[in-house]
């Protein structure tokens, strides 16, 4: 269980216990490795499981939590303690806080305030020690222009990675107006964007699941509003907690985003882990990327994430040379995606991903690439010769110089 924040809980009190107990239970970034009812065998559930983070309700009796929780500090200095109480007394907490507490939640904990605690102590923590948390990654799509393939690339990088039995990976359609992500999947939702934003306080990590379309590849789609109106109804702070519940229960994130670049698409790119400008080798894309890069320079941090991807390399001999594109944009080129129009089409039209309808073309193995890239893994690939070699960047298309 090296890639999953383990935990323990104690809680005398059932009612409590097991409304934490539910919460976890739906994280997939979280193992709940025990749980116990009496402060006084706590101590030994944590030598005995060895969690990395424990988690003790004060309410049942502060005097013996406080208690409990120093000598875990002491004897069990591994374990983070996160303490969680309905008590709002300055005193309590600055108690609990120097008996070694390294988190304080109110009860009710509210999912966003947990998930914001749970990451501040994997922070802390060695990313490669046993029983610390893999963590989230948030890929955000955006398009330099309409129509350069933004939403294929969306939908099939997603079904590449849920290919994967250790990854759980969502999709969302943030193009509100004319998304078409369900579309690709051949999907007819029960639920939309919409229908989770007005209810993200009453949602759980079940629910929300629920609330989610499961796709055969194992992908998750949440998709924009069915209608027009209903658009203004999902604020950025609402799209700020869904957001932050989606980042609990899934381990890879696939945004899809409008080409307006609106308030919830900038949330959302200063979420993300990855941004993949999506762009052509013509004058109007690259002039946009430009453009877009500019603005994105100016914001602390963004532009770092921003790697771009060449679509439809290949597609006629009038393209602007790769070489040629990567000294106009003032940067190098992360990935590059062949010209399969015909494949591509196909898949589009009937509604199966890649993965599943060509799952031997070239371009499903470069998006099958990608996703490895982004995930961090090595990638084999053959020379002409036949031998084997690591490659990252343009390891799959050869690009024209």
């Amino acid at each position: 269980m090296s890639n999953v924040l383990r935990l323990a809980v104690v809680d005398p009190n059932d009612d409590t216990r097991d409304t934490l107990k539910n919460t976890l239970l739906g994280m997939d970034m979280v193992w709940l490795e025990a749980e116990c009812s009496r402060y006084e065998f706590f101590a030994d559930v944590v030598a005995q499981t060895h969690p990395a983070v424990g988690i003790v309700a004060m309410d049942g009796n502060p005097e013996k939590a406080l208690q409990l929780v120093s000598e875990i500090s002491s004897d069990a200095p591994d374990c983070d303690i996160l303490v969680v109480s309905s008590s709002t007394d300055g005193g309590l907490i600055l108690q609990a806080m120097r008996a070694g507490a390294k988190e304080f939640l109110q009860l009710p904990v509210k999912i966003e305030d947990l998930l914001s605690a749970l990451e501040r102590i994997r922070d802390r923590g060695s990313s490669g020690e046993e029983g610390r948390c893999r963590g989230n990654t948030v890929i955000a799509v955006a398009g330099a222009i309409g129509g350069v393939g933004t939403t294929s690339l969306a939908v099939n990088l997603g079904c590449s990675l849920a290919a994967d039995e250790r990854n759980t990976v969502a999709l969302v359609d943030l193009d509100m107006c004319l998304g078409d992500a369900d579309v690709l999947l051949d999907s007819i939702p029960d639920y939309t964007l919409v229908d989770v934003a007005q209810n993200v306080s009453r949602l759980d990590f079940t629910l929300l699941k629920r609330s989610l379309m499961k796709h055969s590849s194992g992908l998750f789609l949440l998709p924009r509003p069915v209608n027009l109106e209903d658009v203004a109804l999902i604020t950025p702070d609402d799209w700020q907690r869904v957001l932050a519940l989606l980042k609990a229960t899934f381990s890879h994130l696939i945004m899809d985003l409008s080409k307006g670049y609106s308030p919830i698409d900038m949330v959302t790119l200063q979420e993300a882990d990855h941004i993949l400008m999506v762009t052509q080798l013509d004058l109007p894309c690259l002039r946009n990327v430009t453009r877009l890069m500019t603005s994105l320079s100016e914001m602390d941090g963004m532009a770092d994430k921003v790697k771009i991807v060449v679509n439809r390399i290949g597609l006629e001999n009038g393209q602007i040379t790769l070489k040629k594109a990567q000294e106009t944009i003032g940067r190098e080129v992360f990935w590059q995606l062949p010209n399969d129009y015909k494949v591509m089409a196909e898949s589009r039209n009937d509604g199966i991903p890649l993965i599943e309808q060509a799952p031997k073309a070239n371009i499903t193995h470069a998006i099958s690439q990608l996703a490895a890239a982004l995930s961090g893994n090595e990638l084999v690939t053959t020379d002409d010769a036949g031998s084997s070699s690591l490659g990252r960047l343009f390891n799959f298309w050869s690009p024209r110089a």
